[in-house]
């Protein structure tokens, strides 16, 4: 750890531990997010504001670059202050600790990743085809009208994939080095990224800096969550752990995105599915290479729930890492801070 001081007695792997613990519990406490804004919302909302305000089609590139890169630099300053407020508040109160649990809690999505992708599962299963569709445009964002049975279940395995490296593993990379405010200054910078980070017209100039940004804080958690993939391939029914190693290490890198491929790659190899490939983005096909290429790409939903088998014990693996750290603090044997 490079720098997060303790809360309350608290090492950061312990709050962790128990932060990972509260989300697989609760999730995103949804009841209350109806009355009050999430963090990402506000951090969702101030960059929608950022881009309809700085963002002016008729400004030259150059211009509109410069203005995402003040935008970027200001959202990760507003991240990493807010970190550091709540981190000050939780060690002024009475079992402050409380309070960064929820805090990191909140910014960790296992729970809610699992249910958006069982929610494609009994979608297709319940409603056929619509059923489908309308769940898994809650996850990704190519054209969900263009896709079959298959496709939307290989989109709802790469979406599990993907977002188990940036949801859940990079969040838990980021609280580690630099705590509560590294965490939040992540999540500013994913957000914008999935927000305006994208190659069109409008947001490659503008969301340059921020998809930069993206790309370098997640390449080391993309790596670590394909490994934490593979090793859980070794404990699940029908896994393939040679598989799993083989593909993402071919197929890791040649995926459209520097990050992305080596999970999603991973996964294909894990559950002997072909994944990727040619999709519709705002009625645009593009040509994508094939992940796993050499197993089918005509999978349903009995691969979906696989996919969600390994996705919980890869978090497993993730929380007992995470418990050893701590474990380690308590034993006085390891020094945070």
């Amino acid at each position: 750890m490079l720098w997060s001081p303790e809360t309350a007695g608290l090492a950061p792997p312990a709050i962790l531990f128990l932060a990972l613990l509260l989300d697989a519990l609760v999730g995103e406490f949804g009841p209350l997010f109806r009355i009050l804004p999430h963090p990402v919302a506000l951090m969702g909302g101030l960059i929608g504001w950022f881009d309809r305000r700085l963002n002016r089609e008729q400004r030259s590139a150059r211009t509109r670059v410069f203005r995402g890169s003040m935008v970027t630099l200001l959202m990760v300053g507003l991240a990493a202050v807010s970190g550091w407020f709540v981190l000050e508040v939780a060690r002024r109160v009475p079992q402050g600790w409380i309070i960064e649990v929820i805090a990191v809690s909140l910014l960790i999505a296992q729970r809610s990743l699992f249910d958006h992708v069982r929610a494609v599962a009994r979608g297709l299963d319940k409603h056929g085809l619509a059923g489908g569709r309308a769940a898994v445009a809650m996850i990704v964002g190519r054209d969900p009208e263009t896709l079959d049975d298959h496709g939307v279940s290989r989109a709802a395995i790469e979406s599990l994939a993907e977002s188990f490296s940036d949801g859940v593993v990079a969040p838990v990379f980021w609280y580690l080095l630099f705590g509560l405010p590294g965490l939040l200054v992540y999540k500013a910078v994913n957000t914008m990224d999935s927000m305006i980070g994208y190659r069109t017209p409008r947001h490659d100039a503008f969301g340059r800096t921020a998809a930069r940004l993206d790309d370098v804080m997640n390449y080391v958690p993309a790596r670590i969550a394909a490994a934490l993939i593979v090793l859980a391939s070794v404990f699940v029914p029908r896994g393939r752990p040679a598989s799993a190693f083989r593909v993402m290490a071919r197929d890791g890198g040649q995926h459209r995105s520097p990050n992305a491929g080596w999970p999603e790659a991973a996964m294909a190899g894990a559950l002997g599915v072909a994944l990727s490939g040619p999709r519709s983005y705002q009625g645009k096909m593009t040509a994508q290479p094939w992940v796993g290429g050499e197993f089918s790409a005509q999978i349903g939903t009995g691969e979906i729930r696989r996919g969600l088998y390994l996705f919980v014990v890869a978090c497993l693996l993730e929380a007992v890492i995470v418990a050893l750290l701590a474990s380690m603090t308590l034993a006085g044997g390891f020094s945070f801070g």
